[in-house]
């Protein structure tokens, strides 16, 4: 249980842009930083006296990690997924997780359409020996990209502005989705994965990391697009088995790809990164850079630091990835208190019991549930507003009790 008189420690770490340590100092609270992506033995070393953690991709938030923990009650991925998080143990245990699903759209949609062009135009291996001083000037497998058919693997949020794009500069631009999406533009749904890649001039893919994605591209289906076809890859790295990727570049049947995400990646700038994709024609090869760009990075920044800050100074939980999302104005004059609770029947019941023989009036309360628990905002007139909490905390069913205010 959490009092109103604790001020929330928060970590951030592997190098979250400074935009969120300032806003979230300015709100009021004490905030440390990490450069790098802590394993699992220093998180759980660390992380026992903060209050919230903000993550990027390469640091794993692990059950083990969560068990280990008391006091923290939010994780803040610093990213579009949240993979890294197990996020059924985090709901069991009360914590909520944020992230920033639109942030970095664009700059991946950009990098994309970018790779398109130079697969298309050889620049890659231009320009590598245009620097070792060969003079490489021919025409002979450079084509434009006006009139090619892109075929897109997830029409989400950076599916859809892929779409976009592509279409601006005269692409035709097919896509497929396990869930119905409504088509932008001229754009049309493919009925299945192969149909889409036996029609694609350029595949790109955009896919959550999930049971069903896994190895989701290997040699049946690298054989099913069409010869002299290109792969781009900014979605996640176990998405592709680089192997037979590999296979299908050395038989030319694939003219080339770009991939940004890789099976395994290094955990900083000071390690080495190997790749079996490595010395290959046409090949681009970028470090997880899809949504890097100060634009990208700094719009992250803010927009999970605000869900931080509204969840630890208001109760909010908008934007929660595995919380039911509520969203309530302060009250003012009384104090909040915030608790989740497994959902079953009777608890609310349980609570207004001890907050009636406290003898607090309740000025609002507003309870939402999913098939797990329930997230119960209450505010009332009391000064014994903490130990009201405490009591509350020590309901059987009861998993986390915090005073905001």
């Amino acid at each position: 249980m959490t009092n109103s008189n604790i001020k929330p420690k928060i970590l951030l770490v592997e190098n979250i842009h400074p935009v969120a340590k300032e806003r979230l100092e300015y709100e009021g609270f004490q905030v440390d930083t990490l450069s790098h992506a802590p394993d699992e033995a220093e998180l759980i070393k660390i992380l026992p006296s903060y209050t919230a953690v903000g993550i990027r991709s390469k640091t794993e938030i692990t059950k083990k990690v969560l068990d280990s923990l008391n006091e923290l009650s939010s994780i803040g991925c610093f990213c579009i997924g949240t993979n890294q998080v197990d996020l059924a143990a985090a709901k069991e245990r009360g914590i909520a997780v944020f992230n920033a699903p639109h942030s970095n759209t664009r700059s991946v949609a950009e990098l994309v359409i970018a790779e398109m062009i130079a697969l298309s135009r050889q620049l890659g291996d231009r320009n590598t020996k245009a620097h070792l001083g060969d003079w490489f000037k021919s025409a002979d497998g450079s084509k434009e990209v006006r009139g090619k058919t892109l075929g897109i693997v997830g029409y989400g949020h950076i599916g859809s502005q892929v779409s976009i794009l592509a279409e601006a500069m005269g692409l035709k631009v097919i896509f497929f989705d396990t869930i119905k999406k409504l088509p932008l533009g001229n754009a049309k749904s493919s009925p299945n994965l192969d149909e889409l890649l036996a029609e694609s001039d350029f595949v790109t893919l955009h896919v959550p990391e999930i049971p069903e994605t896994m190895n989701m591209i290997s040699r049946d289906q690298l054989m099913k697009m069409k010869k002299g076809s290109y792969l781009i890859n900014a979605s996640r790295g176990s998405v592709v088995v680089i192997e037979d990727l590999v296979e299908a570049l050395k038989s030319k049947h694939i003219a080339g790809c770009a991939v940004d995400v890789f099976p395994v990646e290094p955990a900083s700038n000071k390690e080495k990164f190997i790749s079996p994709l490595q010395g290959l024609s046409n090949v681009i090869l970028t470090p997880h850079i899809g949504g890097s760009t100060e634009e990208a990075q700094k719009s992250i920044g803010e927009e999970v630091s605000e869900s931080f800050r509204r969840f630890l100074k208001i109760g909010s939980t908008s934007g929660a990835v595995n919380f039911p999302n509520v969203d309530l104005a302060i009250k003012l004059g009384t104090s909040r208190m915030l608790n989740v609770h497994k959902n079953e029947p009777g608890v609310l019941g349980e609570i207004n019991g001890i907050i009636s023989t406290a003898g607090a009036n309740i000025e609002g309360q507003y309870l939402s549930t999913d098939e797990k628990i329930g997230y119960l905002v209450i505010d009332v007139h009391s000064s014994q507003v903490d130990a009201i909490a405490a009591e509350i905390s020590k309901l059987k069913r009861s998993i986390r009790t915090r005073v905001v205010y």
